[in-house]
């Protein structure tokens, strides 16, 4: 289908979307960082106050720039202690069924109608164990996982990754994610066109600014359907 010729937008044949945040609550990452963060400080006698921890935690959400993990070392570790942070966080990261949001399932089921569907995330590769468990992955058809593509967002070799396996241009899908470093600015540098998803590590406040980022942000993949709709006329 070529582009409408009174707007010049190419119709969308791909919707990338993230998992932490759009399909799962972030909180189970927020929570596993947490139990990690106190776990290494208590190796040197230190305590992690949760207020503290959530404090920083949404000054980053805010920012929209930079590692969590590396936030967190820098202030209640050490900066060699990064690494570590990391690798215990991932190990208590899992989501369980209650963290799927209730809006995910019959937005993919009206997406799915019209376009194809990647999932494109940060994650180790069992997060397709937890969409399978919740009948998300049934309606995805292209899968690139960070874990399994050797590389993390915004690099774009894990963009390419999607649009090369789905056989689709970048001028032709739109990814839809909930930060602004990693999905919106990562997918624009593709050429891709964006959804910003205003939860989970979305910031608290979004300035007038980050809202201007994104070509559409949305609150739920409720208004998705629609924001897609926009995206193509």
């Amino acid at each position: 289908m070529p582009a409408d010729p009174t707007t010049g937008a190419e119709p969308i044949d791909l919707v990338l979307l993230d998992v932490g945040g759009p399909i799962y609550d972030d909180a189970a990452y927020r929570d596993a960082l947490l139990r990690a963060t106190r776990e290494l400080a208590a190796e040197e006698g230190d305590e992690v106050s949760e207020t503290e921890f959530l404090r920083l935690y949404d000054e980053r959400r805010q920012a929209q720039g930079g590692s969590l993990r590396t936030a967190m070392a820098q202030r209640f570790l050490t900066v060699q202690d990064r690494q570590r942070l990391s690798d215990l966080a991932e190990r208590y990261w899992e989501y369980p069924p209650e963290a799927l949001y209730d809006d995910v399932l019959p937005a993919l089921r009206l997406v799915g109608e019209r376009y194809r569907i990647a999932v494109v995330a940060n994650q180790r590769s069992v997060v397709v164990d937890a969409l399978r468990r919740d009948g998300v992955a049934e309606h995805i058809d292209v899968w690139a996982i960070s874990e399994t593509v050797g590389a993390e967002k915004p690099d774009p070799r894990i963009f390419q990754h999607a649009l090369d396996e789905a056989g689709v241009p970048a001028s032709r899908a739109v990814h839809v994610g909930n930060r602004l470093d990693t999905d919106v600015r990562g997918a624009q540098r593709m050429g891709l066109r964006t959804v910003w998803v205003l939860r989970g590590e979305a910031p608290p406040a979004p300035t007038p600014e980050q809202l201007a980022e994104p070509d559409i942000a949305v609150h739920s993949l409720a208004e998705l359907p629609g924001a897609l709709e926009k995206l193509a006329s």
